[in-house]
């Protein structure tokens, strides 16, 4: 990496893309300026140049007229007060938006992140579908994410798990994605354990087959929602191009090659999936993996014809899922009352500014 020369008007290099190590060669600076610079970003989460306090005053000086501003700027909070589920929609240095969500649980926080600004996949009840693809996202603007958010946050010294299940397809941005991991991971800032990572995909078979190499504990989520190939690729029109066939031969794989298990999960939609024979057909599918089952109610989307089925009707299928030898959990409802679901803020943010 060339080294920057603060006499240019112009660079590309953004810190929070770069390991310590680059940070220094980027910079031209001794490796453990590296270091500090890394550990403020990340493991103190400050971005002002002028307050990383144990900086000579020159490197300040040069970050602050070398290095652009960080990638992400907070546009809106919203917290549901019932909750606590704390939803962010951020600016992008080009101006495009995306959404991180803070989810609290039973003591547990977990930090949603996006993965590209929209979706290419447009997965039919999903509001990020809806709005379309706009680009890839860079590393550091998936681990900035998380930094500016845990921020603000007060974890009592435990460490936040990270769900890559935001907006986009991560496997679709799957460089950026196994970089923004690493990052997270850097024992010079957060340090969080790969155990604390889950990504998540609706089922991109190349994806799946690339993170089976991955040296690593990093969770792996598919987002299933159906368990016939004609609902499925209603719903998911990427089942068009990986039918279950493919997908499940690739989780299988996945599973023997890493003795890892797979969780899925299924957004349930009144009237759709949530039947008792969907439940039949799901507890099938599955048959013979180790594995568990999040259940979803579905969280309302304006403008998408579908609703949650009745708190009964979820528990009904739970509970036929168990009868059948599945570990299923429902998940109660969290943030409905601040558009929680993917994508719907920053269509809100869209129309309101178009």
């Amino acid at each position: 990496m060339p080294c920057l020369n603060s006499s240019r008007p112009k660079t590309t290099l953004h810190l929070t893309d770069l390991t310590p190590a680059e940070i220094a060669a980027g910079l031209c600076i001794e490796p453990y300026q590296g270091r500090q610079v890394f550990r403020w970003l990340h493991r103190k989460r400050v971005f002002d140049y002028d307050d990383m306090s144990d900086l000579p005053t020159g490197l300040r000086k040069r970050l602050a007229e070398t290095c652009p501003d960080h990638y992400l700027v907070p546009l809106e909070t919203y917290c549901s007060p019932r909750t606590g589920t704390k939803k962010v929609l951020f600016r992008l240095a080009d101006g495009e938006t995306i959404e991180s969500v803070v989810l609290r649980n039973r003591g547990r926080t977990s930090l949603c992140l996006s993965t590209q600004v929209g979706c290419p996949l447009k997965c039919v009840f999903c509001a990020t579908g809806q709005s379309g693809f706009v680009r890839n996202l860079a590393p550091g603007e998936i681990v900035e994410q998380a930094l500016r958010m845990l921020a603000d946050e007060d974890l009592g010294g435990r460490t936040p798990n990270i769900v890559y299940m935001g907006m986009g397809e991560p496997f679709l941005n799957y460089d950026a994605v196994v970089r923004s991991v690493r990052l997270l991971m850097a024992k010079e800032g957060l340090e969080i354990g790969a155990r604390k990572l889950t990504i998540s995909t609706v089922g991109d078979v190349p994806g799946i087959a690339l993170f089976s190499d991955e040296k690593w504990q990093v969770r792996l989520t598919i987002s299933l929602h159906a368990a016939n190939d004609a609902l499925r690729s209603r719903l998911v029109p990427l089942n068009r191009k990986y039918p279950l066939d493919a997908l499940m031969a690739a989780v299988h794989n996945y599973v023997k090659k890493t003795r890892r298990n797979v969780t899925f999960e299924w957004v349930l939609i009144d009237g759709v999936n949530d039947s008792r024979r969907d439940a039949k057909e799901l507890a099938q599918l599955l048959s013979g993996l180790r594995t568990s089952v999040n259940l979803i109610p579905y969280n309302t989307v304006r403008g998408a014809d579908f609703a949650p089925p009745p708190v009964a009707e979820c528990r009904a299928f739970r509970n036929e899922l168990v009868r059948r030898g599945l570990r299923a959990t429902l998940r109660h409802e969290r943030g409905r009352d601040i558009d929680a679901a993917c994508g719907q803020l920053r269509r809100r943010e869209a129309k309101a500014s178009g």
